[in-house]
C-alpha cells in the first residue's frame, strides 16, 4: 500500500437518471464551438438512443457538431486516424464521445494523436503525454469498463495484434455522464461482459500493491454492489435499480483502478484481446480466477476480504482456505452471468503464449501486480486459463 499519492478523477461527473440533458450546457460552459462526437454505427442509428439524446442536447445549447461513427470494438489505430481526418476535416475544437469503453478509448485515441504526435504506438506508457488533448466529455452507455473516468486509453495496433495503453492523466475527461437509463437496452452478454470488467476493476485495484485507504473504500463498496445487482442486471436488463448500482458500481471501480493500479489480469487480457479480437471483459474474467488464484499469497487477507465482500462464509477456515473461497466466489459469479470458463473458448492459441507472456509484462498493468512474476510464469497462468 502506498503512503504517498495523488487521486485523479474528472473535474465534474454527472449521475443519475436524465442527466444526458446537461451535456449542451456543459458544453457551452466549455466554449466548445464545433464538436466531433466520437460513438459507434449501432449507436448512431439507435431510434432515441444516447447519441441522438446528446445532439438533442446540443441544439438545444446552440452547439455545433458532426459525428464521427467509425468506432470498433477493441478499438484500432485506423479509428483513430480516420477521426483524426474527421476532426481536421470539419475544423472541430473539442470532442464528445458516447458509448462504452471502445468510443472512450478511440476518443482518447484522436486526442492525443492530434495533440501529441501522429504516431500513438511511441507514447505507450506511463505519463508520456506533453501537451492537453482537445477539450474532452464522455458519456458513458455501460456498467464496466469506466473509461469516461480514467486516464487510460487502451488500443490496438491491428498490423501486430498487439493492445497498447497510453496512461496519463491529460487523458481524464474534463466531465463525463453515466445515466442508467442509456444501458437498459444493453444486450445480457455485454451487460455480463462488462460487469465483470467492474468485478476485476476491484479485485485487482483492491491487491495491487499501490492501493491506498481511499481506493479500498471505493473496491469494496464496488464488490458488493456487483455481487449484488450484476446477476440481477443479466437476468432483466430493464431492471432499473440493479442497472443504477451497477453504474454506480463501475464509477466506484474506475475511480479505484484509475488511482491503485490494475494487475497481471488486465496485461495478460489485452493480449488476448490484440491477438485475437476477443471482447475485453469477457476475456478478463475468463483470466481472473487463475491469475488471483496464483496471486493469492502475496496477501492471503486481502483474498479473505474478498471472499466475505462476495457473501461467503469464512469462519474456522484458515487465511488460505478462506481466500480459496474468493476465488471459487468469483468463478460462480462468471458462470452465472454465462462467461465461457477458459481461453481456449474465445480462440487463444499455445503456440501465442510465449509471445503474450513477453508483451504481457511489458504492459504498464503489470507494474503494479502484488506478486512479481517472469515469463515462464506467465506462460503458466496462460496454460492453466487454457485448460480450465
Amino acid at each position: 500500500m502506498k503512503e504517498n499519492y495523488d487521486f485523479m478523477m474528472p473535474s465534474v461527473n454527472f449521475f443519475g437518471p436524465g442527466v444526458i440533458e446537461k451535456i449542451g450546457d456543459r458544453a457551452e460552459m466549455l466554449n466548445m464551438k464545433k464538436v466531433l462526437i466520437v460513438t459507434d454505427n449501432f449507436l448512431k442509428n439507435m431510434v432515441d438512443g444516447p447519441v441522438k439524446q446528446t445532439e438533442t442536447s446540443l441544439k438545444n445549447a446552440g452547439v455545433d457538431y458532426v459525428i464521427f461513427d467509425e468506432v470498433e470494438p477493441n478499438p484500432k489505430l485506423r479509428n483513430v486516424k480516420s477521426g483524426v481526418s474527421f476532426y481536421n476535416d470539419n475544423h472541430c475544437d473539442s470532442i464528445i464521445s458516447v458509448g462504452g469503453g471502445s468510443a472512450h478509448d478511440c476518443a482518447k485515441g484522436i486526442g492525443i494523436a492530434l495533440t501529441n504526435g501522429g504516431d500513438i504506438t511511441k507514447l505507450a506508457g506511463i505519463e508520456t503525454l506533453s501537451n492537453p488533448l482537445p477539450p474532452l466529455m464522455a458519456v458513458n452507455t455501460t456498467a464496466g469498463t469506466a473509461s469516461e473516468i480514467t486516464r487510460h486509453a487502451v488500443l490496438t495496433n491491428e498490423d501486430t495484434h498487439l493492445k497498447f495503453v497510453v496512461v496519463s492523466w491529460r487523458n481524464v475527461p474534463l466531465v463525463s455522464f453515466n445515466d442508467p437509463l442509456l444501458m437498459l437496452e444493453v444486450p445480457t452478454k455485454l451487460t455480463a461482459a462488462t460487469g465483470m470488467d467492474a468485478l476485476c476493476h476491484c479485485v485487482e485495484s483492491y491487491v495491487s500493491e499501490n492501493s491506498n485507504p481511499i481506493t479500498d473504500a471505493q473496491a469494496i463498496q464496488g464488490i458488493k454492489l456487483i455481487n449484488e445487482n450484476l446477476r440481477r442486471a443479466v437476468a432483466n436488463g430493464h431492471d432499473i435499480e440493479a442497472r443504477t448500482n451497477m453504474a454506480y458500481a463501475s464509477l466506484l471501480a474506475g475511480m479505484a483502478f484509475n488511482n491503485a493500479d490494475l494487475g497481471y489480469v488486465h496485461a495478460m487480457a489485452h493480449q488476448l484481446g490484440g491477438q485475437y479480437d476477443a471482447p475485453h471483459g469477457v476475456c478478463c474474467a475468463v483470466l481472473m480466477p487463475t491469475v488471483e488464484r496464483w496471486n493469492m499469497i502475496s496477501n492471503p487477507e486481502r483474498f479473505k476480504d474478498i471472499a466475505v465482500l462476495l457473501g461467503e462464509n469464512v469462519d474456522g477456515l484458515s487465511k488460505m482456505e478462506a481466500a480459496e473461497r474468493g476465488i471459487k466466489a468469483l468463478e460462480r459469479i462468471s458462470e452465472d452471468v454465462g462467461i465461457p470458463t477458459n481461453i481456449k473458448s474465445i480462440g487463444a492459441k499455445e503456440e501465442d503464449f510465449e509471445l503474450m507472456a513477453e508483451n504481457a509484462l511489458k504492459d504498464g498493468n503489470a507494474f503494479s501486480n502484488p506478486r512479481k512474476g517472469n515469463k515462464e510464469d506467465i506462460i503458466e497462468l496462460f496454460r492453466q486459463a487454457y485448460e480450465a
